[in-house]
């Protein structure tokens, strides 16, 4: 039966064969005009793709931040019947003078250094010294962080 397939189609099967030798051929010479007559250009070509994608790949692991910055806000409730008592006990553990605790209030209320010199009848430089010496006995950083403990422990409403 495979016989009589082959036989009837005898010039299918040979023309088939030849196309397919012509193919390979084809590929053949195309394969090596493109590899040996162009070489250089083909490495040249791969080494800059390599170096562009590592390039990308370490600009994306250098500009990436590591540390995720996250916002937590904070509302503080307070009861408007409970009056105000000023901690004495943690003023004076923070060695903190009244003048100090005056800039610290008015530092609460959002007002600014040159403000708070205005309205203390004293120089912008008095006011960084106070501040920068609240500031250190309270062993905080900012004018938030300042704010946000006095609030804790009973120094500002």
């Amino acid at each position: 039966m495979i016989s009589k397939l082959l036989a009837r189609n005898k010039t299918n099967l040979l023309y088939g064969a030849c196309l397919g030798a012509l193919v390979f051929l084809l590929n053949w010479l195309e394969l090596r005009f493109v590899i040996f007559e162009h070489s250089f250009e083909i490495y040249a070509g791969a080494i800059a793709i390599i170096f562009t994608s590592l390039g990308i790949w370490l600009a994306i692991k250098l500009t990436k931040p590591k540390v995720e910055t996250v916002v937590v806000e904070k509302y503080l409730y307070t009861d408007p019947a409970i009056p105000f008592v000023l901690n004495e006990k943690a003023l004076e553990d923070l060695g903190m003078s009244k003048r100090e605790l005056e800039v610290l209030q008015l530092m609460a209320e959002g007002l600014s250094n040159q403000e708070i010199a205005r309205q203390l009848f004293v120089s912008l430089n008095t006011i960084k010294t106070h501040s920068s010496k609240i500031f250190e006995k309270m062993d905080v950083q900012r004018r938030t962080q300042a704010v946000e403990k006095a609030k804790r422990i009973g120094l500002i409403p």
